[in-house]
């Protein structure tokens, strides 16, 4: 008796559906890439509104403020002059000649400019040193009780910068009558300010950078001879550049940009940084707009600088700690 055996595809199970290849969101994106880059385009745009007004109105004659919109500057594209960056730094009024009064002191804007300069730099350094040391003392010093330390300055993070104003106002006055110097008022009372609340974010930033860095390295330097501050600066920080730009270009950006403790801090100072010396203007727009948006593209610029000059090391520092 013969057998057959007939081959073929096995039935459907009942109810048994077709499985089917599982695409994600990017890949079902990318059939229509171009409507998304499209899209995307049109979004960078309409973000980049304020920041092109503001650059086409600090470049038009002061006259036309109340006269037509800054889009008419596509219409006339010849209606450019910098008269208003002249007397920005001169204290007079664009378009008239000499010197004339407007409120505006002569070399504020250059006070200003120094005065942010002043106050952005050293915190910047401050918070990017201290937190580096504070990351190697935590990753690879010898002392116990480091785990709830770093949750600690972690959970700082979460404290806001505003219920911090009258304590640190009021430990200030303290300070002076102690000691006989209050930094209330003063650059070096914001500088202490923000180096305090930049300092739990870079210490988190740094540590899981260098949890990331072979310990191997180091026991191998302490076998050697080397010391805690030289494999600091011969191994930890070669190897730490990239988050400690990183570090550096948050926080001078912040800094750079803040208004709330420059306000709290230097508010009956003559001599305040760019964003108080901006809010000081806006109290009477329709008479000084040109300086707010003159004095604005220099507020944007500096930043711009810093962070080009180390955005290389940009998206290396904001990947620290992500991939071990």
């Amino acid at each position: 008796m013969t057998t057959t055996t007939v081959t073929g595809p096995a039935p459907a199970l009942p109810g048994a559906m077709a499985s089917r290849p599982h695409r994600s969101l990017l890949q079902r994106l990318g059939r229509h890439h171009v409507a998304v880059n499209l899209a995307l385009g049109a979004i960078a745009l309409l973000w980049l509104v304020p920041s092109l007004s503001m650059l086409i109105i600090s470049f038009r004659p002061n006259g036309l403020f109340e006269i037509s919109g800054w889009w008419k500057w596509f219409v006339y594209p010849t209606q450019v002059t910098i008269d208003n960056y002249k007397a920005l730094f001169a204290g007079g009024v664009p378009g008239l000649s000499g010197v004339v009064p407007t409120g505006l002191a002569a070399g504020s804007v250059l006070d200003s400019l120094v005065t942010s300069l002043e106050i952005s730099v050293p915190a910047t350094v401050l918070v990017t040193l201290i937190s580096s040391l504070t990351a190697y003392s935590l990753v690879f010093g010898r002392w116990r009780g480091r785990n709830a330390v770093f949750l600690t300055i972690v959970g700082l993070m979460v404290v806001p910068l505003q219920v911090a104003l009258i304590p640190v106002a009021q430990l200030y006055k303290d300070l002076g009558s102690l000691t006989g110097w209050n930094p209330f008022g003063t650059v070096t009372g914001v500088v202490i300010f923000h180096v305090a609340f930049g300092l739990p974010f870079g210490v988190f930033l740094m540590r899981n950078f260098f949890v990331g860095i072979p310990t191997a390295l180091i026991e191998a330097g302490r076998i050697d001879g080397a010391g805690e501050w030289r494999l600091f600066r011969r191994v930890v920080v070669p190897l730490g550049v990239a988050a400690a730009a990183s570090l550096a270009i948050f926080q001078f950006i912040w800094v750079w940009n803040d208004l709330l403790v420059a306000l709290v801090f230097l508010g009956g100072d003559p001599h305040v940084p760019l964003t108080l010396f901006l809010y000081d203007q806006e109290r009477t727009l329709a008479n000084n707009f040109w300086i707010v948006s003159t004095g604005s593209m220099f507020s944007i610029i500096v930043p711009l600088v810093v962070f080009f000059a180390f955005q290389r090391y940009f998206v290396r520092g904001m990947l620290a700690g992500a991939v071990k």
